[in-house]
């Protein structure tokens, strides 16, 4: 059985992935002066996919107390990118990081004000409407 509704489980999907997209940023301006290291970038659209297929191809039951046949998470898709922006060989663009940084901080901040209306809509029907 399922406690929250489907936005909550997508909300925190989405959190996941402003996670994960947070960590390769941060690991990408840390190797900012690393010779040969090339950047890397979260692929939204395969982690997207590979959410949508596990959705789909979940098992049917009967019985509340039966195991899903498919994991419930996805695989992450962390792409290499193959510039060179300095003669060092290394591929961090430090202008497109914090551009990259500025985005994803506003799209948690977003999904962070979204769940946790979501709480708050819970808490009032919880209390009773007071």
């Amino acid at each position: 059985m399922n406690l929250f509704s489907g936005t909550i489980n997508q909300l925190e999907h989405g959190l996941a992935y402003s996670s994960v997209k947070q960590k390769v940023i941060a690991e990408n301006v840390a190797n900012v002066d690393t010779p040969g290291y090339k950047s890397k970038d979260v692929n939204f659209k395969t982690m997207l996919q590979n959410e949508i297929n596990l959705s789909s191809s979940k098992s049917k039951t009967d019985d509340p107390r039966h195991f899903d046949l498919v994991p419930s998470k996805g695989s992450v898709n962390i792409q290499l990118r193959n510039y060179s922006y300095r003669q060092n060989g290394n591929g961090v663009d430090m202008d497109k990081e914090m551009a990259d940084l500025a985005t994803n901080q506003i799209y948690h901040d977003a999904l962070i004000e979204r769940i946790s209306g979501k709480f708050g809509s819970l808490n009032t029907v919880i209390r009773g409407g007071q």
